[in-house]
């Protein structure tokens, strides 16, 4: 019962222990026996195994501390990688200088010019040309006004600079302003840099519920406590409280400064790295002739090598903004452009070319080789001379060896000089007979690795194989635990079993004396077919000599049989019939020793290995290393990729017909009505449906009514949302495609009524059970796990295939004629590629792939040998079979499956976190949608950037902006946006992205790399902020100061008419009568009672900018200043009118009566009294704009 228990446990035959145990019990207790077997099994593989490999797994995973010190100890290993050059380039430096010195055309003999290196006098050239360039782009025709800062004037048409190089002169003074200009600007960009790596700058906490205004809080204040460390101080009469608050701010900031000095320091080393390994080129290329010379032939700057260099780096331009102009492209295919962008398009041709020449090889087959086929032949010399072709532009371009971007670089460049070397070979030799065994079917097997250059080719497949071999060192440690715990139990087993497992088969023969001699032995068509015998006649069969012989497939009788026959049993495929024999030709106290094989060797041994594969790939990764943190922004980056818009239209304005229709379609009841209708039409399908049974007509009869049902559901969507705002969701368009086909199943049904109409109405019903993944949350994140594990394994599973793909074509070559046997027959052999392939799919799942090994491995006498050539013999290989099997065994059932195994799960945990370990949770992913929905009117994805405010501003609840308290915050937000695309449209995913770098802590989710691009990103954000405030407060200054002037301007047009007015009066005097003073009195009294009253404080001659119905002007410009040259000019007098009215406060009685009378009198004085006024007015009003302007300034 316990190895029968342990079988079960194993999988391995675990359906025969039932169907023995269900014969042996009876009908009335089968079914409680196959409940239990099958409960038992689902809980011993689905839970305790899953179970056992989740402990081995935890075990391998590291703590947090250890993650980030990891994660920095690899960003200064990768920091010392690039310092130093590979030893195919410091090889140079054995060699003596040889610089090349500047040689001077058409020179007298008599004289002598000293050795200048030409290195030397090109750094002058390049300089001049560098500031030409430079002050070209400054030119008021250029279309950029800065040459650093500038990405439009770095790619200006090289004709166009030559003609204003012709038609421009600069002198001196002009360069050497341009040079001391450039060195300031360096020096602004090294403090600037410097300040962004130190975080020298402060902004306002703000305090929030928002996770948006506590991340900023959280930023703001990280950088308070960056800089106020030395105002820090704890005084004696603070309470403990207080004291407790300042110890953990001290804490914290020196947390925050440990971890600043870090970055600083790793990105130093970085940098210093990146600038020693330049150094060290150019020391190289400027003292060795030979350096970067491909080939040593060709000159570093070779019209031919420039064209090579086009030719190979030329490529689709995959961005989304014109680098000349900066404007927006169409982002549409987008996916299509990312695809065309993804290598050169030499790589591109090279690719077609080589998929072309696979298919062609899979035509190949032992009965039509590649050397008796013309057709075959054209498809070799066409990628042979493609190859050729690309292989010299590559080279001539970059070098092949002792060049810094040389072909051969890496194991991807030898990988394409052998296999391009093995299709030469082959092509040049074409051998018409091929023996078995011999040189020349070594190469055809070696040219079967053709379908490799794609690894090569595409770059995201040579990072899976980065990815997966880079840190192998402890696959291979684990490997060899393996292979030392075969090798103990092999030599146990050896000294066990050596020589007892043999049997004579003839079953009535015990010793091996008595073996000898001939039997007949009966043959029959099936174990079980007992047939009745007549009288006197006896069952077919034959006579067959008698054969002492071990098992057909293992032995223990020496160390490498032994070795083999584990291996097998370590894959749990064929261990139970291992156990049999042993138990039934030993004894049955030797089944220990298999059992604590399977269980040491397999369910630890091949446990391990599989987690030490998959946690060396998420290492090289990077997935291993991540913190809590990071796992969960990269899980959070990973569900903003895949949301998208709603695209669902608002309800109609009115409350009519349609109005009704859109409240009903989107209530919940009316949703999970349709859903309750879908799952009750999938049961019919519980029944087959066929003509002649009279069962199937009620059942197609109801089907009918729920596809009416359907269509009802779809035309109230089309009335309630309109046709075109129905066919914007892909939801949507899928109930309409399945409701379609069974609007045309309803029509066939009724009008032929046969089997083919019955079928349809079944998988109509199947397409529309589909549609209820889309209406369930749980089921909707499963579909979305399948969708995106596949996306994410996509490069992996092409991987797969393509290593399949060349077992196969090697299996051709290898076994394509072997002799059927046991498991080799007409349906599973290796005669042509397509079978071998189908072969190949059998064995990734483990199904009996040691039978097919030992079928292959069949030698003489068991088959005709032949050694002029491989097609005509059915004998195997026995040591190709060995390497062939386990290696594909290997490398795919052990390795790429699990790391699909890993990829699911990663993504299954990426769908089913808690709402604690979200960072933003669906309800605000949904929140943020709807918003969308109602800004994006057109249903397009994208909307302007002007609309982003009024987004932020409808957001509520955790991503909710206070402009009260966060107005900074949201100031920063709007300007990324602005110029993620220099001002065009964005996208939902932009809006999103930002919204989720702005809620989360950068310093404790963003790795390395990505922290320091984002931290340069807030600050230049940051920075371009206060610069557009401080421009904004300028402005409003100005045009105060503008306005202050205006009023200036109308005080002195009105002191100037009264000036005019009092000179009129004196030079030409009215007629003297008893009645005009009284009146002039009456007048001015009325004038003064038609002014304001102004401010006690402010005694102005005239009223403010608040109280303009004190004066009036002439005309519409009378006040305006007006500007000339640069300059504010104030306008002219107008001419003098005659009743025109004195703006001065003339007060009455004693002596202001007397001075009115004075200045009356005499002009000059009233001028110089009402100077004086003026300039008191002045003075009084400075003081009062310097207090406002003050204040504006705090508010700010």
């Amino acid at each position: 019962a316990f190895m029968s228990m342990f079988q079960i446990l194993t999988q391995e035959g675990w359906v025969d222990v039932m169907d023995q145990t269900l014969n042996a019990v009876g009908h009335m207790w089968a079914p409680v026996v196959a409940i239990y077997f099958i409960l038992y099994h689902l809980f011993a593989t689905l839970i305790l195994l899953s179970l056992f490999v989740a402990v081995i797994l935890d075990n391998l995973e590291l703590d947090e501390d250890l993650k980030k010190l990891k994660q920095l100890k690899q960003s200064e290993a990768n920091a010392d990688t690039k310092e130093k050059l590979p030893l195919r380039l410091r090889i140079f430096e054995k060699f003596p200088n040889r610089p090349q010195m500047v040689k001077i055309s058409k020179l007298p003999s008599d004289f002598t010019v000293p050795k200048i290196r030409e290195s030397f006098m090109k750094q002058f050239i390049d300089r001049q040309q560098q500031d030409t360039s430079c002050l070209l782009r400054r030119l008021p025709s250029a279309s950029s006004s800065s040459c650093d800062h500038s990405k439009r004037s770095a790619i200006e048409d090289n004709k166009y600079i030559d003609q204003k190089l012709r038609k421009s002169v600069f002198s001196i003074r002009a360069r050497n302003l341009l040079e001391k200009e450039t060195a300031i600007n360096k020096i602004l960009r090294a403090c600037t840099r410097q300040r962004m790596l130190s975080g020298s700058f402060e902004g306002q906490p703000a305090k929030e519920r928002s996770i948006l205004s506590v991340q900023h809080h959280i930023r703001q204040e990280r950088r308070s406590l960056r800089h106020g460390s030395n105002s820090q101080r704890i005084s004696r009469g603070k309470s403990l409280e207080t004291l407790t608050q300042d110890h953990s701010n001290t804490v914290r900031y020196r947390n925050a400064q440990r971890e600043d000095s870090e970055i600083k320091m790793i990105q130093e080393k970085k940098e210093q790295a990146e600038m020693k390994r330049k150094v060290q080129e150019e020391e190289l290329r400027e003292n060795h002739p030979y350096f970067d010379k491909p080939l040593f032939i060709v000159g570093r700057e070779h019209r031919f090598r420039n064209f090579c260099r086009v030719v190979v780096r030329a490529r689709f331009n995959a961005s989304k903004t014109d680098p000349v102009t900066g404007a927006v492209k169409n982002t549409k295919y987008h996916q299509l452009y990312d695809l065309l962008g993804l290598v050169t398009y030499l790589d591109w041709v090279m690719i077609i070319v080589t998929i072309c020449s696979c298919i062609s090889m899979m035509f190949e087959s032992p009965f039509r080789r590649v050397m008796h086929a013309p057709t075959l032949q054209i498809a070799e010399y066409v990628f042979v001379i493609f190859m050729s072709i690309e292989l010299n532009l590559k080279i001539m371009a970059d070098g092949l060896f002792f060049t810094p971007t040389a072909v051969i670089r890496d194991f991807g460049g030898v990988m394409d000089i052998f296999i391009y070397l093995v299709s030469l070979i082959f092509l040049c030799w074409m051998p018409q007979n091929v023996p078995a065994k011999s040189g020349a079917q070594l190469l055809m097997v070696l040219r079967c690795l053709r379908p490799l250059r794609i690894f090569k080719l595409v770059p995201q497949m040579r990072k899976v194989v980065r990815e997966l071999f880079s840190g192998f060192k402890e696959i291979f440690l684990v490997s060899i635990l393996l292979l030392t715990l075969m090798l103990v139990f092999a030599s146990f087993g050896v000294q066990l079993f050596a020589g007892k497992l043999a049997k004579c088969n003839d079953p009535h023969i015990i010793s091996r004396e008595d073996c000898h001699g001939i039997f007949r032995i009966n043959v029959s068509v099936s174990k079980n077919l007992n047939l009745k015998l007549r009288p006197g006649e006896k069952k077919p069969g034959f006579w067959v000599p008698r054969v002492w012989a071990n098992p057909r497939n293992f032995n223990f009788d020496n160390v490498g049989n032994a070795m083999l026959a584990l291996f097998e049993v370590l894959s749990l495929k064929g261990w139970v019939e291992v156990r049999d024999v042993i138990i039934h030709r030993v004894g049955p106290i030797h089944g220990i020793y298999i059992h604590v094989f399977v269980f040491l060797g397999c369910m630890i041994g091949l446990t391990l290995f599989v987690g030490v594969v998959i946690a060396n790939f998420n290492e090289n990764k990077g997935t291993a290393l991540l913190t809590v943190d990071q796992r969960r922004w990269e899980d959070l980056k990973s569900r903003l990729k895949i949301a998208q818009p709603l695209h669902l239209p608002p309800r109609p304005d009115n409350d009519g017909f349609r109005a009704k229709m859109y409240d009903i379609t989107q209530h919940p009841f009316f949703k999970r009505t349709i859903a309750v209708l879908v799952l009750a039409q999938s049961v019919l399908l519980s029944v087959k449906w066929d003509a002649a049974d009279p069962v199937t007509v009620p059942l197609a009869t109801m089907s009918v009514v729920f596809t009416f049902i359907f269509v009802l559901e779809v035309t109230m969507k089309i009335i309630a949302m309109s046709p075109s705002g129905f066919w914007q969701s892909r939801r949507n368009r899928y109930d309409l495609l399945v409701t379609s086909l069974g609007v045309i199943w309803v029509i066939l049904h009724f009008a032929l009524l046969n089997a083919y109409t019955y079928m349809m109405g079944a998988c109509v019903i199947v397409f529309r059970f589909f549609s209820i993944c889309g209406k369930h949350v749980t089921l909707k994140m499963l579909l979305l796990t399948v969708v995106v594990s596949m996306y994410k394994s996509f490069f992996i599973i092409v991987g797969m295939f393509l290593l399949l793909l060349c077992y196969a074509f090697a299996g051709v070559v290898l076994f394509g004629t072997v002799k059927y046997g046991e498991n080799i027959n007409r349906h599973a052999n290796f005669s042509s590629a397509g079978k071998a392939i189908t072969v190949l799919f059998r064995i990734v799942t483990g199904e009996d792939w040691n039978k097919i090994m030992h079928d292959c491995m069949v030698q003489p006498p068991f088959c005709t040998p032949d050694n002029s050539t491989y097609w005509k013999t059915d004998c195997g290989n026995y040591a190709g079979a060995l390497m062939y099997f386990c290696s594909f065994y290997v490398i795919i059932a052990y390795i790429m499956l699990n790391l699909l195994v890993a990829i699911i799960v990663e993504n299954f945990s990426l769908f089913y976190s808690t709402e604690e370990d979200q960072l933003l949770s669906y309800n605000d992913l949904r929140h943020f949608q709807i918003i969308w929905n109602m800004v994006d009117d057109k249903r397009e994805g994208v909307i302007p950037t002007f609309r982003v405010k009024f987004l932020l501003r409808l957001l509520r609840g955790r991503l909710e902006v206070d402009l009260d308290k966060d107005k900074l915050l949201f100031k920063h937000m709007c300007y990324e946006m602005e110029r993620l695309h220099n001002g065009g449209d964005v996208t939902f995913h932009d809006v999103l992205s930002m919204l989720s770098y702005r809620s989360v802590d950068i310093r404790k989710s963003l790795q390395l790399e990505e922290l320091l691009a984002r931290e340069q990103l807030e600050y230049t954000i940051e920075e371009e902020v206060a610069k557009q405030t401080i421009r904004m407060w300028l402005k409003k200054c100005l045009k105060r100061i503008r306005a202050k002037q205006q009023q200036s301007c109308s005080i002195i047009h009105s002191l100037r008419e009264s000036q005019q007015q009092e000179l009129s009066r004196f030079l030409n005097p009215p007629s003297i009568e008893t009645t005009q003073p009284s009146e002039d009195m009456n007048a001015i009294n009325q004038d003064n009672s038609a002014q304001p009253e102004t401010s006690s404080q402010q005694q102005l001659l005239s009223p403010t900018l608040s109280d303009r119905g004190g004066y009036r002007q002439d005309s519409a410009d009378a006040g305006k200043p007006q500007r000339k040259f640069g300059q504010w000019r104030l306008p002219s007098a107008p001419k003098p009118i005659s009743h025109s009215v004195s703006s001065v406060n003339l007060r009455f009685g004693g002596r202001s009566t007397m001075k009115s009378v004075v200045c009356k009198m005499n002009p000059m004085s009233d001028a110089a009294s009402c100077g004086s006024e003026v300039k008191k007015w002045w003075t009084r009003q400075l003081t009062v704009e310097s207090d406002e302007s003050g204040e504006d300034l705090l508010d700010i």
